[in-house]
């Protein structure tokens, strides 16, 4: 591949005709707010990940609150969880108005340490929210079975994780079908599928369904669906307080395209992760993402630990003056301005793996367009990068 300016970004949502025509029809039909389109989407999710139940929401976020309420958190509980994760998981929490208990991460990824559970549970606890980072599976079993003896749910945080799969009982299985108690799913731009912006939740449980399905759409306890379908007036009411949760039909239909896409575009993602680590494996410097036995991941980003003497930002910035987009690793809740006061958040002994996390690692290129000679060019941007540190240091002595 020609080394001339290349712009790449770090990712890149696959979109075409195919989701046009969907917008197009759904638009024509005259129904564009949460409908029949709705009601599909969650019918081929379902099915997709093997759940028994799938309701849409406006996106994880307002997943993640619904789930944490469906399960009883409220004011003063606590919910075990991690700072390595978009701010949104610990948002979720406050909503409710408890109080996120911060675990670090494994030592040889980016997901909670399930040893770190029980040292961190006090009387308080009533759940454990754990994230699968970067669409990699955190590991559940440990988790679960943690969470069963101490008698209080599993949400899991799978927002980037739609097409992940996780061993179980000896079969693979999609994450979402699910193996906590609930799963929370988004389809933002930056994750595998998107529908611009949107969430779903996955459950096992009926109950639980029947109150995201309630409270999504203001507590009202007749649907649209169900008024505009009858033949005899029907006049809602509003037994419990709702929120505004819904998903219009418009991201539903493209969903639905974007659902169908998913097998060729985790195909093509895992096959671009696998060049990366072959380009990648012989730069000591760099520690490259690996799967868990238990786990295969729908790469949805390609995150690399930089080793001493790499400085991130220096990094980052060369390989953007090459046309490469990165992002840092991720970030630390706990750091943040909003959760400096510690009335609000309890971190459970130490974070140090979380913070090298996120100012030792960079989030490389990957997206189903990408080209192999993509990756090639990447991986030799990286290579002549060391290079330069390398003579530098040689200099310096």
């Amino acid at each position: 591949m020609s080394t001339e300016m290349l712009q790449i970004p770090v990712a890149k949502p696959l979109l075409d005709e195919q989701e046009v025509e969907a917008v197009r029809r759904v638009i024509l039909s005259g129904w564009v707010t949460q409908g029949p389109e709705v009601s599909a989407f969650e019918r081929e999710f379902a099915a997709f990940v093997g759940a028994d139940h799938a309701c849409a929401v406006s996106n994880c976020t307002t997943a993640l609150h619904l789930a944490l309420k469906a399960v009883g958190i409220g004011a003063g509980d606590e919910v075990i969880t991690v700072s390595h994760s978009f701010i949104a998981t610990a948002n979720a929490i406050r909503y409710c108005g408890a109080v996120p208990v911060f675990i670090d991460i494994e030592a040889g990824g980016f997901n909670m340490n399930p040893d770190l559970i029980l040292s961190a549970v006090t009387p308080r606890t009533k759940a454990i929210l754990c994230v699968h980072q970067l669409g990699m599976p955190c590991d559940l079993s440990a988790i679960v079975a943690i969470a069963q003896d101490l008698g209080i749910p599993v949400i899991e945080d799978a927002a980037c994780a739609t097409g992940s799969e996780i061993l179980w009982d000896d079969e693979w299985q999609m994450i979402g079908k699910p193996h906590g108690d609930i799963a929370c799913f988004s389809f933002h731009p930056r994750k595998v599928m998107t529908t611009g912006d949107g969430g779903m939740l996955t459950t096992a449980n009926s109950e639980y369904d029947r109150k995201f399905r309630l409270w999504r759409q203001h507590g009202m306890d007749v649907t649209d669906a169900v008024r505009h379908g009858a033949n005899r007036v029907i006049f809602e009411g509003y037994p419990e307080i709702g929120f505004n949760y819904r998903m219009t039909d418009l991201q539903a239909a493209v969903g639905r395209v974007q659902l169908s896409r998913m097998p060729s575009m985790i195909a093509e993602r895992r096959t671009l992760a696998s060049q990366y680590s072959e380009l990648l494996c012989d730069m000591g410097w760099l520690e490259t993402p690996r799967e868990p036995v238990f786990a295969r991941s729908n790469w949805q980003s390609y995150c690399v630990k930089l080793g001493g003497g790499i400085d991130q930002m220096h990094t980052m910035q060369e390989l953007l003056d090459k046309g490469i987009s990165t992002r840092r690793g991720i970030m630390n809740i706990h750091l943040e301005p909003c959760y400096s006061d510690p009335t609000i958040r309890r971190v459970s002994g130490s974070l140090t793996l979380s913070e090298a996390a996120q100012t030792r690692s960079i989030i490389l290129p990957l997206f189903a367009q990408m080209q192999a000679g993509h990756v090639d060019f990447i991986a030799k941007s990286l290579g002549y990068l060391k290079e330069e540190v390398n003579r530098l240091q040689e200099m310096a002595i």
